[in-house]
């Protein structure tokens, strides 16, 4: 018996049909058809670190916090875990101190709210900023597809800019303004990952880096620089974030506890010290996305900033030191990847294979000489046993079609020799041009 459906997609909203919504539920459907094939797909940190997560311990921490240094008697101390708690967040301070100590960014806790993970921060700093139907966001191409998504979401026209080796092409991003202004519109914002980029691994110079905040000052705007990956680096190759370096408040800074702490958490963070003027006054641009907030997911979790305000404490307030262990595992897993690529890829391979050595990060760019669509996934899958990401799925041009991305966050280093083993087979017989 047939059923009429009670509703068609031509009866929801347009972004819905969006493929970039798809993307993460398709690699997860791969996953589950081939259990037995070897996944450099999944980004997702790797599970060793719950090991031993005692939440418990963490939460009790927090709360000696709030009695010894807020100075809340017992019984309010534990009734804030169980309540709402406020939209702009519990544990800004400690995130305040952490981001002053290890990265340079001097922002006070009322320039911060704390967020459902970093995805949210995207949501809300992207509503807030964009204001009228012109206002375009510029995205690094390829790119992390959920702020991609946040924008199909909101409405909100996105135009790409190229991103090299070398991170975001500032004369291209340059260039998109100049179209747009052309055009009556304007570039509001661009969000960019300065260090070791998903999906691409591209780490941006110093010098972009200051070509880039000058643009944002010389076009009027704003920069959502994502962070997650930049704790990767060795600790004497740190680049200064885009933050660090704002003299001029043209940075809203997004990161996570998702790598860095543990995803299950989801808290997330917007440092956004912008001033706001209004009828009485003036308040920073996080207020105001805390009153944004108050409409999407109400407050995070009182009980997760909880757990992770314990991680800080526990660390010294310090993120470096909390994400020290974790930095050099992926490290390593990164120059596993590396060498096995040199290894095994080296010879006897198609003309256009190729790939590029990231200092950090979790991903591996690879070129291929034939489009890496999802067909080819599944022969990879199936007779292979390997699977990875099409760069397509990152991408809103044809930039991606021939390249795919390695991720060595979530695998143990056999599993990464044994996987480019297998991968060197599915291209010496598959990506012939």
């Amino acid at each position: 018996m047939t059923r009429t459906p009670d509703l068609y997609e031509a009866d929801l909203h347009a972004c819905l049909e969006d493929p970039v919504l798809g993307a993460i539920g398709f690699l997860n459907e791969v996953m589950d058809r081939h259990p037995d094939a070897i996944s450099f797909a999944p980004g997702a940190p790797h599970p060793d670190f719950v090991q031993g997560l005692d939440p418990r311990a963490l939460t009790d921490r927090f709360l000696t916090h709030l009695r010894t240094d807020r100075g809340l008697d017992p019984s309010r101390a534990e009734r804030v875990l169980y309540e709402y708690g406020p939209a702009q967040g519990l544990i800004n301070d400690l995130v305040t101190d952490a981001l002053r100590t290890d990265q340079g960014i001097d922002a006070a806790p009322e320039d911060v709210v704390i967020t459902v993970g970093a995805q949210e921060a995207l949501l809300l700093t992207l509503r807030a900023l964009h204001r009228n139907a012109g206002d375009l966001l510029a995205v690094a191409d390829p790119c992390y597809p959920g702020v991609v998504g946040a924008a199909r979401l909101l409405g909100i026209p996105v135009t790409d800019v190229r991103e090299g080796t070398a991170g975001l092409d500032v004369d291209h991003l340059a260039a998109r303004c100049a179209q747009a202004r052309a055009e009556g519109r304007r570039v509001r914002a661009c969000y960019v990952a300065p260090d070791f980029s998903n999906p691409g691994g591209a780490r941006m110079p110093l010098a972009a880096r200051h070509a880039l905040l000058d643009l944002a000052q010389r076009e009027d705007l704003f920069l959502v620089e994502d962070n997650a990956y930049g704790f990767t680096a060795a600790e004497d190759d740190t680049l200064p974030g885009l933050k660090a370096l704002d003299t001029r408040r043209r940075v809203v800074h997004v990161g996570t506890f998702a790598k860095v702490g543990f995803p299950g958490a989801r808290v997330g963070y917007a440092v956004a010290d912008q001033r706001v003027g209004h009828s009485s006054g003036e308040r920073s641009l996080a207020q105001a996305l805390a009153d944004l907030k108050t409409v999407v997911t109400v407050n995070t979790s009182p009980l997760s900033q909880a757990v992770v305000g314990g991680l800080l404490l526990e660390h010294g307030r310090s993120l470096r030191a909390l994400a020290r262990g974790k930095a050099e595992r992926y490290r390593a897993n990164l120059a596993r990847l590396t060498d096995a690529l040199e290894r095994h890829l080296a010879d006897g391979m198609p003309a256009g294979v190729s790939w590029h050595r990231p200092a950090g990060g979790f991903f591996v760019r690879v070129d291929l000489p034939v489009p890496a669509d999802l067909a080819l996934l599944e022969v990879s899958a199936a007779q292979y046993g390997v699977l990875w990401a099409p760069m397509r799925q990152f991408s809103l041009t044809d930039r991606g079609d021939r390249q795919i991305r390695l991720s060595c966050s979530y695998l143990e280093p056999d599993r990464i020799e044994t996987g480019v083993r297998r991968l060197a087979a599915f291209l010496t017989k598959e990506a012939a041009g």
